[in-house]
């Protein structure tokens, strides 16, 4: 594991949380689990029933929707989210390129830090916004 000075810079450097404290920062570290997968680990599987979101602490993942890749992600990415908010299905599956350390944050201890940490929620809603409009705009023009 990484240090906990190491594990803060990581997660400062997540745009999500880019406007929280180092208090905050401390606070979400303590939500979350972090753990090492191996390249070629599935870490989400599109259509199964999330719970959780994963914070790409090193490495570089993979992300594919309906089969066909949509994007390379790597440090300071977040994959998931959307079952912090939601149990819904998983939008995408996301395969480890390379070894991977990542944090895990599960809904419920997400949910406990948004409410010790307002500017959290602020800056997802701002993030799944933005990502609303680019949808829109490549449908749509």
């Amino acid at each position: 594991m990484a240090s906990r000075k190491a594990s803060l810079e990581h997660l400062r450097n997540v745009p999500l949380f880019s406007s929280c404290s180092t208090k905050d920062l401390e606070k979400i570290a303590k939500a979350g689990d972090e753990l090492v997968m191996p390249a070629g680990s599935m870490i989400v599987d599109q259509g199964q029933t999330g719970r959780e979101a994963f914070i790409v602490l090193e490495g570089t993942v993979t992300v594919k929707r309906n089969g066909k890749k949509v994007a390379t992600l790597g440090a300071g990415t977040v994959v998931g989210e959307l079952s912090l908010l939601d149990h819904g299905p998983r939008t995408a599956t996301v395969i480890c390129d390379t070894d991977c350390r990542l944090m895990l944050i599960t809904q419920r201890h997400f949910l406990a830090v948004v409410d010790d940490v307002p500017a959290l929620a602020h800056k997802l809603l701002a993030s799944l916004a933005g990502r609303i409009r680019e949808l829109d705009r490549q449908s749509y023009g």
